[in-house]
């Protein structure tokens, strides 16, 4: 914003505030530049005074609503803001295969027909997402397929890397061999890597995931756990946060006590209503405020299918939501499409959504304005420098 315009009467009535802000307890969150603001912060009162319209933009003080429009909380209304996004997470998925049926998987109950992404499709899709490698954090090889499965999966990670990208592997390890885990190390690692292991008991593993895998498993867990073969490394260890998930959560956690990964505990969700099983919401949403599944999938997420197709969100096991077609268009032209855009005045609540759109149904989904505590006076103190510098004092 130019300081010609600090007094401009007809630039303060086009301000409106960012229409995509998170609003959470102890902060807010844009997901339009991946900003965050806390309650020590300055500009924060304001802001949020303004969002749950107790004040108004124009009441706020010159100095800081320079900085709130600076840093993107304020901005100018025009009709193309629901075309923006901030690209973060890819899933880019290249088969339809799973070899395991959880329970808490979609996959258990309605398994989909064999299908292999062609490679050529394959590349030219990371060819294209090469452009927002800026911003780009991880790509991740699965949806609700078992990435290990695919005879190129290597070289996809190959693939990733050469494109400038970040692989991510999300996987049940029965395929993460000693062999491929060497490959994996030779050419520099993943930026992440997330291994599902709900327990190491071996009766329950085989009833929980209709396979008997759990040796192959753990052969493959022991030979990975000692070597940092991603920046990330995750066990995700998944149940109905009853006793005997925390069981299972104090056994894995002290059998990985003294290795690179990083155990942590999850309760499953009924995917949006999929599933008989897991955390769901008391009712649907009347109203919806944004996402918060991962950052936000309308805005932050591309979801592609290995048919080329782009959905909403990992939640949309029947792809009832496609907002593009990566054989038919490029990954720019689905990122500023109208599909996306109504989804993301849905999500957002910049426009009615119907009643059966599946956020209505997700534990993700942001319902409402939250209230938001006050920051402390020696909390402003402790910030006063930070303050200082977005100022540019």
């Amino acid at each position: 914003m130019k300081s010609e315009d600090k007094f401009d009467h007809n630039l303060k009535n086009s301000l409106v505030i960012e229409p995509f802000l998170h609003l959470f307890q102890k902060r807010m969150y844009n997901p339009i530049n991946d900003r965050n603001i806390f309650p020590m912060d300055l500009g924060y009162k304001e802001l949020r005074q303004a969002l749950l319209k107790k004040r108004g933009i124009n009441s706020i003080a010159e100095p800081i609503l320079q900085l709130l429009i600076k840093e993107g909380w304020i901005i100018r209304e025009n009709n193309n803001l629901s075309k923006r996004f901030y690209l973060k997470y890819v899933s880019l998925e290249a088969h339809t295969v799973c070899n395991q049926a959880c329970y808490f998987c979609p996959v258990s109950i309605n398994p989909r027909e064999d299908y292999y992404m062609p490679t050529e499709l394959y590349e030219n899709i990371l060819s294209q997402l090469s452009e927002f490698k800026d911003t780009i954090e991880a790509i991740y090889m699965i949806n609700y397929n078992e990435p290990t499965v695919d005879k190129r999966f290597i070289e996809q990670i190959q693939a990733i890397k050469y494109h400038g990208l970040p692989p991510a592997v999300n996987t049940n390890a029965t395929g993460l061999t000693p062999a491929r885990v060497d490959a994996i190390m030779e050419m520099g690692g993943l930026q992440s890597l997330s291994v599902n292991l709900s327990t190491m008991d071996k009766d329950r593993y085989t009833n929980e995931r209709a396979q008997d895998h759990i040796t192959i498993v753990m052969r493959n867990m022991d030979y990975i756990k000692d070597k940092q073969i991603a920046e990330i490394m995750d066990l995700a260890v998944l149940g109905k946060g009853d006793e005997l998930h925390k069981k299972d959560y104090e056994e894995i956690s002290e059998y990985f006590s003294n290795s690179y990964f990083n155990v942590k505990y999850y309760e499953i969700m009924d995917r949006a209503g999929y599933l008989t099983v897991g955390n769901k919401p008391p009712k649907a949403h009347d109203n919806l405020c944004g996402c918060d599944n991962l950052g936000s999938r309308p805005l932050q997420h591309i979801h592609i299918t290995p048919q080329g197709k782009c959905v909403l969100c990992c939640e949309d096991y029947d792809e009832t939501n496609v907002v593009g077609d990566l054989t038919k268009q490029t990954v720019q032209e689905v990122l500023e499409g109208p599909e996306i855009e109504k989804i993301r005045k849905w999500t957002y609540g910049l426009e009615k959504a119907p009643d059966n759109f599946i956020c209505k149904k997700c534990v993700f989904a942001i319902p409402e304005r939250k209230s938001i505590r006050e920051p402390s006076i020696l909390g402003h103190i402790m910030r006063s420098v930070v303050n200082l510098k977005r100022l540019g004092i």
